[in-house]
């Protein structure tokens, strides 16, 4: 009987070891490990600079998007799958004539950050649809439903695939939820070109967006960068945006309305930089 007790709590030990290495995040990846980035417009960098040479050009992937500032800053091998436009089936599997982004995670991969959700939420185009009630688009503006439970929880279940995925392609990969930066002041001003009604709507969603991904990160054994509150000060209005709204006479080379500005990117990376030094 004391054999079996040892025995059971030696067994019992080892469970709670392997429980515990399970819910440790993946080390810090080292100079010259592969890295993927993943996501949305928000992650590619529309209209912040140059795209990237030999990259789909409905995809706009920036030079100075965070993944490409962050894999300089490390010297890591960067594959950028992000695209503008993409949702979580974008990610999940292929989106025209463009494969699935998750088919970029190998098994040597070691770093995966993902900006996404948005686009399954209509989060840009709705506040652009805002905008143009608000006068900042000369045309008709149309109507952009606000998104629905169902969206919501569409959503969930698929952030949540997305992050078992890349556990499975990639066991040794530190896996990074980099949410929204935020978009909307408390008190719009005319750089934003939004109603007041409208930017209380969209800060709403965009609470729920960075909470579902939180869950789904935690479920997940995912590390979250606080983007979406560190950037709570940083709105278009702000001395120091790292967003850009809707402003009066709005030009495409400022880059696009209602998404993060070259600051906002530099930004991320610093904020990611930091998180993967922990």
């Amino acid at each position: 009987m004391v054999k079996f007790s040892v025995l059971a709590a030696g067994l019992s030990l080892l469970v709670s070891a392997c429980a515990a290495t399970d819910s440790m995040p993946a080390a810090d990846p080292p100079p010259k490990a592969r890295y993927v980035s993943l996501g949305s417009s928000f992650a590619s960098g529309t209209g912040i600079g140059d795209r990237q040479p030999n990259t789909p050009e409905r995809c706009y992937r920036s030079v100075r998007n965070y993944a490409m500032l962050l894999a300089a800053r490390r010297n890591l091998d960067l594959n950028d799958a992000s695209c503008s436009g993409a949702t979580t089936d974008h990610v999940l599997g292929p989106w025209n004539e463009l494969p699935a982004q998750i088919d970029a995670v190998t098994s040597d991969t070691r770093l995966v950050t993902i900006t996404i959700g948005g686009n399954d939420l209509r989060f840009a185009a709705w506040l652009r649809a805002a905008s143009c009630r608000a006068g900042a688009i000369a045309e008709p503006c149309g109507s952009v439903p606000p998104p629905s439970e169902a969206d919501y929880a569409k959503l969930d279940r698929n952030l949540r695939a997305i992050a078992q995925e890349v556990r499975r392609r990639a066991p040794a990969a530190r896996l990074v939820f980099v949410p929204y930066v935020a978009l909307n002041s408390d008190k719009p001003c005319p750089l934003e070109t939004i109603a007041p009604a409208d930017a209380a709507a969209a800060r709403i969603t965009a609470q729920r967006l960075a909470a579902t991904t939180r869950a789904a990160a935690r479920d997940n054994r995912a590390d979250v960068v606080d983007v979406d509150m560190a950037s709570k000060d940083h709105t278009p209005c702000s001395p120091m945006p790292w967003s850009l709204g809707f402003p009066p006479g709005y030009e495409r080379s400022q880059g696009a309305p209602w998404h993060p500005n070259a600051a906002g990117h530099a930004a991320i990376a610093d904020l990611v930089d930091t998180l993967l030094a922990k």
